[in-house]
């Protein structure tokens, strides 16, 4: 049983937000760095914890740790609610563990203007804690805004190459998301007659009193479109490369790890369960958009990328794809897996965009022609560089090959056309994963190469890198090897009586 004295939830998001404020008070550079240390380790050890009780604690309506905070808005039907079903607690755990790994990368960063980066960072790990622990829909997309906004910010003052337009495409894009999602929320709420924005609530008062077809379709595809801009539903996904490839290291592991995954989520949490007849009218033109756009469209195109980080970018919004169908799907096998797959492809994406940073530092490009013979020179680099890849391919092993795994055998039942069709984008994964590998690490060194290499002669991975390089990588196999950590909270949240997954 849990024995803290006090709510684990609410301190792995106050922890990061009281630690941002101070910095913004004016709390000197030496103590900012050295409490963020334990600023960004407060979440991880709050998510721990409450991964490793979960099934020990007392459970109210399939959530863990429950506990209601009077915010003077009760009459609006508006609590700060927090609490974990078995859909929220490996996403809880993820973000606190991708959150620790890029708040570690970014103090060694040794980034200009240190304290504002950190604090802007802290600001989005606590609205990310603050999401998934969320169980009123009026502090889930708060905590989202919250962590948002700061990504615009980063990416206008640290990023990289076409940073101003990637900012400003950024905030366009995602900024109509949110808004689209937010008409879908608001709807919701009024059309229900609940009166209460208590997810809990929600799902019982619509149970008892569902909507309309016609009504549900129409949420349905507010919430769709909004929530899929926010997770580059192609061919709505233009933003995600640009800002990605533009983003610093930290920020791009954080929002691509786990904020990306906030719209997904919403659809599994609430638009799923609480519009079911909604979700089987869009189900099927979901799943068509998911496979022809993002996994074989943006798939190809991946392929033809030459730019490292572009790269990288490019394959998340392609697995993204992978994600749509199973929750199109409809099945508690493809929601789950959905649900495996957002934490592998969290843990794997950011170890990723760590990892080409590191590249970077060494080659001073991202250009992959320009590359070259680096394992030679760097092998752990490349060690980890080739695991990362494997676990993004889906090899056994590591998380991704099970949520893959069961997204196809769901889907089948839903569609063998779309199935065979998804399927193939794991050989394109393949292709452009395997080939990048290749061309950084084993291929012919380049006279470009040899010339960096001659005035400055890289080294390998330093501990500062490899700490988070190892916290990620653990994480991957760890549930590689032991999916049901994952699985079974997963599989219990939804086969619940009250769980509304519409079974094809």
């Amino acid at each position: 049983m849990s024995n803290l004295p006090f709510d684990p939830l609410l301190v792995s998001i106050a922890a990061p937000l009281a630690l941002a404020l101070l910095i913004a008070l004016g709390l000197p550079k030496r103590w900012s760095v050295r409490l963020s240390y334990v600023a960004f380790a407060i979440p991880l050890l709050m998510a721990l914890h409450t991964w490793w009780h979960f099934n020990a604690v007392p459970h109210t309506s399939g959530y863990a740790f429950l506990t209601s905070y009077d915010t003077g808005l009760s009459s609006l039907g508006i609590s700060l609610k927090l609490g974990l079903n078995g859909i929220a607690m490996p996403l809880f755990v993820m973000a606190g563990i991708v959150g620790f790994a890029a708040g570690l990368y970014a103090i060694q960063s040794q980034a200009e203007r240190l304290k504002l980066y950190l604090m802007l960072l802290l600001i989005m790990q606590g609205g990310l804690m603050g999401v998934f622990a969320s169980v009123d829909v009026f502090f889930f997309y708060f905590f989202h805004e919250l962590a948002l906004i700061p990504t615009f910010i980063m990416v206008g003052v640290w990023g990289g190459r076409d940073r101003s337009y990637a900012a400003m495409k950024m905030t366009i894009y995602l900024t109509a998301g949110a808004m689209l999602s937010l008409l879908g929320l608001i709807a919701l709420y009024v059309k229900s007659g609940s009166k209460s924005f208590d997810l809990i609530a929600l799902k019982a008062h619509l149970a008892a009193n569902p909507f309309a077809d016609s009504l549900q379709s129409t949420v349905f595809a507010l919430l769709l479109f909004g929530f899929g801009i926010l997770v580059s539903l192609w061919p709505l996904h233009t933003w995600a490369p640009l800002g990605y490839g533009a983003a610093p290291s930290s920020n791009a592991m954080l929002h691509a790890g786990v904020l990306k995954k906030f719209g997904l989520y919403g659809l599994i949490q609430v638009g799923v369960p609480l519009l079911p007849a909604g979700f089987a009218q869009w189900a099927t033109p979901m799943a068509w958009l998911a496979v022809v756009g993002n996994v074989l469209v943006v798939g190809f195109i991946t392929i033809a990328q030459r730019d490292l980080k572009q790269m990288i970018g490019y394959s998340s919004v392609m697995h993204m794809g992978y994600a749509f169908l199973g929750i199109a799907a409809g099945s508690t096998l493809g929601v789950g897996g959905v649900v495996l797959m957002m934490v592998a492809h969290g843990l794997s994406v950011a170890l990723l965009f760590l990892l080409a940073t590191s590249v970077h530092h060494r080659t001073h490009t991202f250009a992959m022609d320009e590359m070259g013979g680096l394992a030679q020179k760097t092998p752990v680099l490349a060690a980890f560089f080739v695991a990362a890849t494997f676990a993004s391919i889906g090899l056994p092993g590591f998380a991704n090959f099970w949520g893959e795994l069961t997204i196809f055998v769901a889907l089948w039942k839903f569609s063998p056309l779309i199935t065979a069709l998804a399927v193939a984008g794991v050989v394109i994964s393949a292709i452009y994963g395997l080939r990048s590998a290749a061309r950084v690490f084993f291929g012919p060194e380049t006279s470009r190469m040899t010339e960096v290499a001659q005035r400055h002669p890289p080294s390998d991975l330093t501990w500062a890198e490899k700490i988070p390089a190892l916290v990620l990588l653990a994480a991957l196999l760890f549930v590689g090897f032991w999916p049901k950590s994952m699985s079974e909270p997963i599989n219990a949240a939804l086969t619940a009586p009250k769980a509304q997954v519409a079974n094809r």
